[in-house]
C-alpha cells in the first residue's frame, strides 16, 4: 500500500516563548505543498526499510520505524512491515520531510490494519513521533499552536506559486532553537496571515510573512541570506525561510519568473523545486 508524504512550509512562524518543560510555545501558519516523498508498505515477517538515500538511518531514529513502533504499541499488534521510501524532500530543510514520512506510515497502517482511528487518536499517536507529524497527518492549511499538537485547519486556494531553494548545508532544528535571542525575536501575526490566505488576499500574505527562527538559522547557515537576496533581486514578491531552514521559498504569481529563477539557482548547485500549496 502506498501513500504520499507531502512537504510543508511555514508562511508564518512565531516562537511565542519557552515553556517550563523546555519545549517552545509556537504559533504557526503551515501549508502542505504539492511536493512529496512516496512510502510503500507491505506486511512482512520483520520490519525492514529500503531508502533511495544512503545517508538516512534505518533504525529507531528513522521516523517511519518510530511511527510503526508507536502504532504497534497503541494497538497491541505484532505485524511487521517491509517499507520502501522514495525520498524527494531534502533533509534538514524546514520542509518536514521526516515528519511527512511518519504521517504517511500512520495513515497506511490505519487503512491496512483496519484500525479505524478517529482524528484525535491519529494525532495523539503522531505527537509521540514528532512535533510536525500531527500536521502532516492532516495535510491541510492550518493555524498550529502549542508544540505542534493544536491544529485548526482552514480552507484556502491561493493564486500564487512557490519556489523552493535550499543551500547545500542544512540546519538542525534543535540547534536553531538553542540559539534564539528571546529579546530580539520577530513575532509575526499568524492570525492576519490566516485571514489573508482565506480571502486569497495576496498583498496581505506578503505583508504578514515572518519567521522567529530565521535570525538564529542565518548564523548557522549564512548562505540563507544570499538565497533570500537573490530571490528578491529576481523579483519575487515575498521571500522567507521555512521552519528552522535551510530552505528559502519565494512567492510569485509569475510562472515565467519561477522558471527563470529555478534554472539560475539550479545552475548554481542549489536544490530547487517549483510547486504550489496543496488545495483539497
Amino acid at each position: 500500500m502506498k501513500d504520499r508524504a507531502y512537504a510543508k512550509i511555514n508562511l508564518c512562524l512565531d516562537v511565542v516563548g519557552r515553556r517550563e518543560d523546555g519545549y517552545h510555545e509556537l504559533k504557526m501558519i503551515m501549508v502542505p505543498l504539492d511536493f512529496y516523498d512516496v512510502l510503500e508498505m507491505v506486511p512482512s515477517a520483520k520490519t525492514e526499510m529500503s531508502i533511495n538515500r544512503y545517508y538516512l538511518p534505518i533504525n529507531d531514529k528513522n521516523t517511519v520505524i518510530k511511527a510503526i513502533q508507536c502504532v504497534q504499541q497503541r494497538y497491541g499488534f505484532t505485524q511487521e512491515f517491509s517499507c520502501t521510501l522514495t525520498k524527494h524532500i531534502p533533509t534538514q530543510a524546514g520542509l518536514a520531510g521526516g515528519s511527512a514520512d511518519a504521517a504517511a506510515a500512520i495513515r497506511i497502517m490505519n487503512r491496512m490494519m483496519h484500525l479505524h482511528m478517529d482524528t484525535p487518536t491519529m494525532l495523539d499517536i503522531a505527537r509521540e513521533v514528532g512535533a510536525d507529524v500531527p500536521f502532516c497527518c492532516i495535510n491541510r492549511p492550518a493555524l498550529v499552536g502549542g508544540i505542534g499538537e493544536q491544529i485548526e485547519s482552514f480552507q484556502c486556494r491561493p493564486s500564487f506559486h512557490v519556489l523552493l531553494v535550499k543551500p547545500r548545508k542544512g540546519v538542525a532544528t534543535k540547534t536553531a532553537f538553542s540559539m534564539l535571542d528571546y529579546d530580539h525575536l520577530v513575532h509575526p501575526d499568524c492570525n492576519a496571515m490566516r485571514e489573508a490566505l482565506k480571502k486569497d488576499d495576496y498583498p496581505g500574505v506578503i505583508e504578514n510573512l515572518g519567521n522567529s527562527l530565521e535570525e538564529s538559522s542565518l548564523k548557522l547557515v549564512p548562505e540563507i541570506k544570499n538565497v533570500k537576496d537573490k530571490l528578491l533581486e529576481f523579483g519575487f514578491d515575498g521571500v522567507l525561510m521555512s521552519g528552522s531552514g535551510s530552505t528559502v521559498f519565494g512567492l510569485s504569481k509569475d510562472k515565467a519568473l519561477l522558471k527563470r529563477t529555478a534554472e539560475y539557482m539550479r545552475d548554481h548547485k542549489y536544490f530547487v523545486r517549483i510547486t504550489d500549496i496543496l488545495s483539497h
